[in-house]
């Protein structure tokens, strides 16, 4: 049942209907009927997985018990890496034990021993990165004495499965979302008019613009060795936006949904391809994925406090993390590499935190140093994205010898009309304005300052809505539900 369906949409009005007519004001009832909503929003995506969901959910809630009431750090450790080592146990098996098999097999095949390992012919569960990353949060907060165990299952289990979330976050943390689950939630009509503009502007981002790119990047990649340097460099910046008004897209729905429901997510993005450096494109790109590793592992592994060879250390194992966590992929790996690599100057060098605040501030246009800032950072983040769209590291590099090519500097050919190539160009031009425009605020379309009359801002939704219905044709999947 993806978000961008019809389906969704009635289940969405059966479960605000329940939630606000019939249970309002009654907590409890309103969490259970969330939980069981939650529940059967998963079961549409594949009803057998649902036993793991829930598996997971049960191993964390006892589990956080068990730490919460152990009478010494021993036992209470005990619990905390038995729930770390099954839920990664999970994990594991699904998503990386054919990557696994099959990488031994290449590694034994080429010193002459041959091995025909056991795969596993089963499918990647989806969202399971995404809850599992839930529960062991949970779980660490409990044992590092950040939050106490939760006793109410129903509780527990909407902050694990809330809907919105649950298939391709944001990630969230139990210091921030069970607070909410266990307080009173009363209508707020700003709040969900505001939620609804950014169900819009989710839409509008993964049905106009990611889609759009979508069909041009993967004929494209699908045919590399076809295309000149030039269609190459085009292909991987459909990519660049494909990928980032998905995913973004994706998290702009999730956030304006929960705000039906009387919730605030974490943000998941805040303009990264507005970032003057790697390090401030992190900041604002997949942030709940990015400060879970922060605050889970990099930090833990001493983070930057440390001597250079230590700080180059984490550094390289939290994007390395990052990239096996996006898939059991060789070039997902040499993408959280090369992220690595991109950033380290500035960790090195101490200018990791220049860009605090958004590009511009205040201003209509960056100064020229900014604008060049941005181009470079832009470049470094397409050069990595074209190992993560690649289907392997081989084509990835035949990729990146194809562009850097005599006819690197030719004009663009695609077996599309020009009328359909420069249409997919507008779009994108238009929706970086918009973007650029709206940078200040928690997403682009939020306030709409620089349109002045309510007139105007009325007809700019309308308008929204009747370019997203001429552009919706089948529904494509999100990128991050492999995930």
């Amino acid at each position: 049942m993806l978000f961008n369906s019809f389906g969704f949409g009635i289940f969405l009005i059966v479960v605000f209907a329940l939630y606000w007519f019939v249970f309002n004001q009654k907590l409890q009832q309103q969490n259970l009927l969330l939980m069981a909503a939650s529940y059967f929003f998963y079961a549409c995506w594949d009803w057998r997985f649902l036993f793991l969901l829930i598996f997971s959910t049960l191993l964390d809630y006892f589990t956080g018990l068990k730490m919460y009431e152990a009478k010494n750090q021993r036992l209470k450790t005990f619990w905390l890496w038995l729930s770390i080592t099954i839920n990664l146990g999970f994990l594991g098996v699904f998503k990386y034990y054919n990557f696994f098999a099959a990488s031994l097999a290449s590694v034994c095949a080429d010193i002459g021993i041959h091995l025909s390992p056991f795969t596993l012919n089963v499918i990647l569960p989806v969202g399971i990165s995404f809850y599992t990353f839930h529960g062991l949060s949970y779980v660490i907060d409990v044992y590092k004495g950040r939050i106490k165990a939760e006793r109410n299952f129903i509780d527990y289990s909407l902050f694990v499965s809330f809907f919105p979330l649950l298939v391709a976050g944001p990630i969230e943390r139990a210091t921030h979302l069970l607070p909410q689950v266990k307080a009173p939630r009363k209508f707020d009509y700003q709040e969900a008019i505001n939620g609804l503009r950014q169900i819009l502007w989710g839409l509008f981002k993964k049905a106009v613009i990611a889609d759009q790119c979508a069909d041009y990047a993967n004929l494209i990649f699908a045919n590399s060795a076809h295309y000149s340097g030039s269609t190459l460099v085009l292909g991987a910046i459909f990519f660049a936006f494909q990928i980032y008004c998905d995913f973004s897209g994706y998290s702009d729905m999730a956030l304006g949904i929960a705000r039906l429901f009387g919730f605030e997510l974490l943000r998941n993005f805040a303009f990264p391809y507005f970032s003057r450096d790697m390090a401030e494109f992190w900041r604002r790109w997949h942030i709940s994925l990015s400060s879970w590793f922060r605050d889970y592992l990099y930090i833990p592994l001493g983070g930057s406090k440390t001597g250079t060879w230590l700080k180059v250390r984490n550094t390289l194992i939290i994007f390395l993390v990052s990239g096996f966590w996006h898939g059991a992929n060789w070039t997902f790996i040499i993408w959280g590499l090369l992220n690595a690599l991109f950033i380290l100057p500035s960790i090195l060098l101490k200018t990791n935190r220049n860009h605090l605040e958004i590009v511009a501030k205040g201003k209509a246009l960056p100064t020229p140093r900014e604008f060049i800032q941005m181009v470079i950072t832009f470049i470094q983040v397409i050069f990595a994205w074209i190992f993560f769209r690649a289907d392997s590291v081989t084509q990835a590099f035949k990729y990146i010898g194809g562009i850097f090519s005599k006819s690197l500097f030719s004009v663009p050919e695609l077996d599309v009309s020009k009328e359909q190539l420069l249409e997919v160009i507008l779009l994108i031009i238009t929706f970086i304005i918009v973007e650029w425009q709206g940078r200040e605020s928690q997403y682009a379309i939020e306030k709409l300052t620089w349109l002045r009359k309510r007139g105007y801002r009325l007809a700019f939704y309308y308008t929204l809505i009747i370019v997203i219905f001429l552009f919706t044709g089948k529904e494509q999947q999100f990128i991050y539900f492999q995930f």
